[in-house]
């Protein structure tokens, strides 16, 4: 592989112990691969030149230990974090694997559950600290029904607000500094969960009282199964201010929640969502929630990670190709004309800006005739993505070379 397409440390990529962990079972078939320990993963992500790692709760602990095997299990994770070069970038907590999870964790009927729920997600917040992460993520994959009569919504909107509410305030009173990330999903395992899609989330987090420490955690994958465009997501959540994590894998619309590596279904929809967290400025992990194909062996695992941060920094390189494409730059300027000579008029209402709008000549049969060039603006990124347009100028498709520290 060229060794120009190698992650480094800058790159943030991360991976959770479920995705690297996933043994390839499945509702129809056992597992076919070996469940590794903890620590055998951070050395496997080590080996593949990961950033992070990411845990559930009971990734790392087993739900029922001790307090002393609890605290053993920690000091020894954290210690081979150090020692490999892996950070702890996120943590979250498993609410939807045991059975007192079966209708729901902090949407239950049941006050015994939700509180439960609490506990557990307060000592997995402590576990997060412990580990020095910096984002929780909530995903609420029990939070749903499948008989409506079961559960008012607007009650268990309400108890997911108390909730969420309640944590906050607890890491506000235990003085650790974690922001929360809500994980959208329509369906699977419930029938339909609540709060579906990131702008369901979006819309809940303004309702919370402490939502300045609460954004959201968009997955390729989950709002591809909801049918609507990840990249538009994640550009109104970066809108808002609220992306504070992003989960990277790929998914074909209408299917089951495949969790592919990223780009393998996709890889147009994956060059523009990586173009808009490189020239976004967003500064959060790139993690990988997605496992390998049923059909591997750990050697096929490490082929799956590799090949995941590969894809990205392959379409970040795409990206800066197209910045530096005349022809691609230059359709961009006429196509984008932000209003033109008009636009000083429509930032902000005044009464003379409505007057001067309002006496505007526009052309409207002219502009409704025009064409805008859509065409062979897609042609030339489709050409850009094929490598034909650098073969047909002669130009090299090699990158510059990344120093170590992931800066060219």
């Amino acid at each position: 592989m060229n060794d120009n397409y190698q992650p480094q440390p800058s790159d943030r990529f991360s991976f959770g112990l479920w995705t690297v962990g996933n043994p390839g079972r499945d509702p129809f078939g056992d597992a076919v691969r070996p469940k590794l320990d903890p620590i055998s993963l951070v050395k496997l992500l080590a080996e593949v030149g990961a950033w992070g790692v990411c845990l559930h709760d009971n990734d790392l602990v087993p739900i029922d230990a001790p307090a002393r095997d609890r605290d053993r299990i920690v000091k020894d994770f954290r210690q081979a974090c150090r020692d490999l070069g892996l950070v702890v970038p996120m943590a979250t907590t498993n609410l939807f694997t045991d059975p007192i999870f079966k209708d729901g964790a902090f949407t239950s009927n049941d006050g015994r559950v939700r509180a439960y729920a609490l506990q557990k997600t307060m000592r997995a917040i402590d576990i997060g600290a412990e580990l020095g992460a910096k984002i929780y993520v909530f995903w609420g994959g029990r939070e749903g029904t499948e008989v409506d009569a079961s559960k008012d919504p607007r009650t268990a909107i309400e108890r997911f607000r108390e909730c969420i509410d309640y944590l906050c305030s607890y890491c506000i009173d235990q003085g650790y500094s974690l922001k929360f990330a809500l994980e959208a999903k329509p369906n699977e395992p419930r029938g339909d969960i609540f709060l579906p899609t990131t702008g369901h989330c979006l819309a809940f987090i303004s309702t919370l009282q402490h939502h300045e420490m609460v954004g959201v955690n968009p997955e390729v994958a989950h709002e591809h199964m909801a049918g609507l465009n990840m990249h538009h997501t994640v550009a109104q959540a970066i809108a808002m201010g609220k992306l504070f994590h992003v989960d990277l894998n790929d998914q074909i619309p209408g299917r089951y929640d495949q969790d592919f590596r990223f780009g393998s279904a996709n890889p147009k929809t994956a060059f523009y969502l990586v173009r808009l967290l490189e020239e976004s400025g967003y500064e959060g992990p790139r993690h990988f929630d997605s496992h390998a194909y049923r059909t591997e062996d750990m050697d096929g695992v490490r082929d799956f990670a590799r090949g995941s941060m590969r894809t990205y920094l392959i379409l970040k390189e795409k990206a800066r190709q197209m910045r530096e494409d005349s022809e691609i730059q230059d359709l961009l300027s006429r196509i984008n004309k932000h209003g033109g000579d008009n636009a000083p008029l429509m930032k902000r209402y005044s009464k003379d800006s409505a007057r001067k709008i309002g006496e505007l000549q526009i052309d409207r049969a002219g502009l409704g005739a025009a064409g805008l060039e859509y065409e062979r603006l897609d042609q030339c990124v489709n050409e850009l993505l094929f490598g034909v347009r650098d073969r047909e100028r002669g130009a090299s498709a090699k990158p510059p070379a990344r120093s170590r520290n992931g800066r060219k």
